[in-house]
């Protein structure tokens, strides 16, 4: 549209409808939800499921397990992915399609074909790990890379695609830069933004995953205990739920914050 010319009021008005239909899609079941949780006490609304749920000694130590299960599956997925993403921008771009198409196969291959695959190979020798407790964390955090990885991939590339990685490289070879150097002090920075966004999606999707962690680690990841809590307790199953929600939130907002504030930095260093 031409600079100046004003958008014509039938536009607009389809515009705030969409807008606000899915404003009602997003938030409708969430207030549905959250109305249900307060009605626990007969006749009145009230806390009293959240109460119940913030008592429970195993709603933090499923939450925070879970947590750092994200945080590290977020690490071991950017130290695999960035890499590979920027190594075949640079060097192998004919190879790009079949690494497309193989960070696509998650979203071809259910969790229980992957989890089942996982225990088959990894409970016998020479690589038993499913019979100790940090073996079966370490076999989880790899089906979480696994399951992360569309996103990730995707997010890593779109940055590296905004970038001129080759006139980044031969410059900083000029200067006599290593590999390890151009990687961790050029590439990474660089992609701030772009991890970022993949590291929410990661976080989001590892705190609610089930099915992997039902047959790993069972009740101590945070998936199936809010299972467990749903299918034996409606209105804390409600509350559960909600709060997950705000929890999760909270951290991906905390978790951009300190992310801009560091890109914030480094603007300023650059400029100056």
């Amino acid at each position: 549209m031409p600079q100046g010319q004003t958008i014509p009021l039938r536009q607009r008005l389809l515009s705030w409808f969409f807008l606000l239909l899915g404003a009602l899609y997003f938030f409708l079941p969430l207030v549905a939800t959250l109305e249900f949780s307060m009605r626990a006490k007969k006749g009145v609304l009230s806390f009293l499921a959240y109460e119940r749920v913030l008592r429970d000694p195993k709603f933090v130590q499923a939450f925070t397990f879970s947590l750092e299960l994200a945080l590290l599956t977020v690490i071991v997925a950017v130290i695999l992915v960035v890499p590979t993403a920027y190594w075949i921008r640079l060097r192998l771009p004919q190879l790009r399609p079949i690494v497309e198409f193989i960070t696509l196969i998650p979203f071809v291959v259910p969790a229980i074909v992957l989890v089942f695959g996982l225990i088959r190979v990894f409970s016998r020798p020479p690589l038993l790990l499913t019979n100790s407790e940090t073996g079966t964390q370490i076999l989880l955090i790899a089906g979480y890379v696994v399951l992360v990885l569309p996103y990730m991939y995707r997010a890593v590339d779109t940055g590296l695609q905004a970038l001129d990685i080759r006139t980044l490289t031969e410059a900083a070879q000029s200067l006599g830069a290593d590999w390890w150097t151009i990687i961790t002090r050029i590439i990474f920075p660089n992609l701030r933004s772009a991890i970022l966004s993949g590291a929410f999606l990661t976080i989001t999707i590892v705190m609610g995953e089930l099915t992997m962690a039902s047959f790993l680690v069972g009740l101590r990841a945070f998936g199936p205990y809010m299972s467990q809590v749903g299918q034996n307790r409606a209105y804390e199953g409600a509350a559960l739920a909600v709060i997950s929600f705000l929890l999760t939130w909270a951290f991906t907002t905390l978790f951009q914050f300190v992310g801009r504030r560091a890109l914030g930095g480094d603007q300023t260093f650059a400029a100056r």
